[in-house]
Parts: C-alpha cells; sequence; structure tokens
C-alpha cells in the first residue's frame, strides 16, 4: 500500500455523495411510508414569517454568543495558567460549575435571580450573555487542552531565543494549538446555536419558540419541527465546512 496515496477523482467523489444520501433518503423513506399520517403542511405554511423571524433572531443571537464565548473562553484558559492562584482557582470553580450543571437551570437561575438583582431587563441581551458563558467554559477548556498538547521543550527553547510570554504564545503555541482545537471548537459552535433553542423557556422569539407556537396554533407538530431541523442543520452545517477548511490550511507535518 503506498504511503501517499492518490486523493479520489471528482466523480468518484461525487459519486459516493450521492450513494450517501440515497442511502439516507431511502431509509427516511421506507421510514415515513410505514406511517398513517395525514400531513398538513398548508396549515403551516401560513405562519412561514414567524419561522423566518424566529431563524432570523437565533442566527443574531447565535453569532454574537459565538464571538462572546470564545473572548471568555481565551481569557479562562489563560487563566487556569496564570500562577496567580485567586484567579486560577475563580477560573476552575466557574469551570467546573458551568459544566456540572444544566443549561436549563443556568437560564432560570441567571434571568430571573441575577438579571433581576441587575436590572437586566432585556431578555435578549440576557439570552446572549447566559448562551456566552455557558459555551465560554466548554471553549475554555478545548483552548486550554490545545495550549497544553504544546511540549514543554518548544517552550523551553522559545525562552531560550529572547521570546516573550506574549510572542511565544502568538509564534509557538497557538499555531500549533489551532489545529488540535478545530474539531472540537467546531462541534461547541454546532452545539451552541441548537442550544439556543433552551431560550425559548424565558419567551425569547427564537427559532424553537415560534416552532411551537406555530404548533399550537395548527395542532401540526410534526410539520412545524422538521423544518426547525433542516433551519438548524442550514446553520451547523457551513460552521463544520469552514471549520474542515480551516483544519486543511492549518495542517503540517510533525
Amino acid at each position: 500500500m503506498p504511503a501517499n496515496p492518490l486523493p479520489p477523482s471528482p466523480w468518484r467523489k461525487l459519486t459516493s455523495l450521492l450513494l450517501a444520501f440515497a442511502v439516507i433518503a431511502g431509509i427516511f423513506t421506507f421510514a415515513f411510508s410505514t406511517v398513517t399520517y395525514q400531513w398538513k403542511w398548508p396549515g403551516v405554511w401560513v405562519y412561514r414569517d414567524l419561522f423566518l423571524r424566529g431563524w432570523l433572531v437565533t442566527v443574531v443571537l447565535s453569532a454574537i454568543s459565538l464571538v462572546c464565548s470564545c473572548l471568555i473562553g481565551v481569557i479562562f484558559a489563560l487563566l487556569r495558567r496564570t500562577p496567580f492562584l485567586p484567579l486560577r482557582y475563580l477560573a476552575r470553580i466557574y469551570v467546573e460549575t458551568i459544566r456540572g450543571t444544566p443549561l436549563l437551570v443556568q437560564i432560570l437561575v441567571f434571568y430571573y435571580f441575577i438579571a433581576t438583582a441587575f436590572h437586566m431587563e432585556n431578555r435578549y441581551v440576557a439570552g446572549v450573555l447566559i448562551l456566552s458563558v455557558f459555551s465560554g467554559a466548554y471553549i475554555s477548556e478545548i483552548i486550554r487542552s490545545g495550549i497544553e498538547s504544546i511540549g514543554q521543550s518548544q517552550l523551553d527553547s522559545a525562552r531560550a531565543i529572547g521570546l516573550t510570554t506574549v510572542q511565544t504564545y502568538r509564534y509557538v503555541i497557538f499555531p500549533q494549538a489551532i489545529r488540535q482545537i478545530l474539531p472540537p471548537l467546531a462541534g461547541q459552535f454546532a452545539s451552541l446555536i441548537k442550544d439556543s433553542s433552551l431560550l425559548s423557556i424565558i419567551s425569547i422569539s427564537e427559532f424553537t419558540f415560534n416552532a411551537q407556537n406555530a404548533a399550537s396554533y395548527t395542532y401540526s407538530v410534526l410539520e412545524s419541527y422538521i423544518p426547525l431541523a433542516f433551519g438548524y442543520l442550514l446553520l451547523t452545517l457551513p460552521i463544520s465546512l469552514w471549520t474542515q477548511s480551516l483544519e486543511r490550511r492549518n495542517r503540517f507535518e510533525t
């Protein structure tokens, strides 16, 4: 077997992709054909604007939360490595508390207690903060694991040639760590988008909340939730493809 096999041709890739889609489509077609259900798509179609508005709200909430959670993740990943023990313990308590409790409970506690105490009346701002804090804890651990995957010998070499701590992170650690953290980071980004559906419990008019309203108006549950699934897939799939592209661009021999 050759060490570096030739990549498959575009025609072979397309054929394999179509075959995979055909298998999946066949499974779902068979499953739905065995169910005696009277579809009611016209009733749900009337509320298409409701779906669109909810989808756009989810896009905005998720985009802002992605940026904020990355900033939180980087900050707390670095705090987990600081020699100043109070900050290190603070970061560890934050990460372990957030990762050890359900998001549903965090939403309720943050919105009805913490946000109320600080007079935060805008539920959309509260929703962004909740998602950012929740996802930031996971991103912090992803980044920390990527940083700690770099060998100590490389850090010693960076110090030996006179690099500062900032330069060491910029030129030695981050270029190598980014390759390690991209796959789990993509999964966390996709999870954040799907986790935004839980914000419906505080009456934020995002995608899931509006789909639930459409289902209650029309009594068409499946017809309301199938578009919901495709709407979330439309958001998460580009993230996965984008991170795979970044992964290929940052791949290098070790």
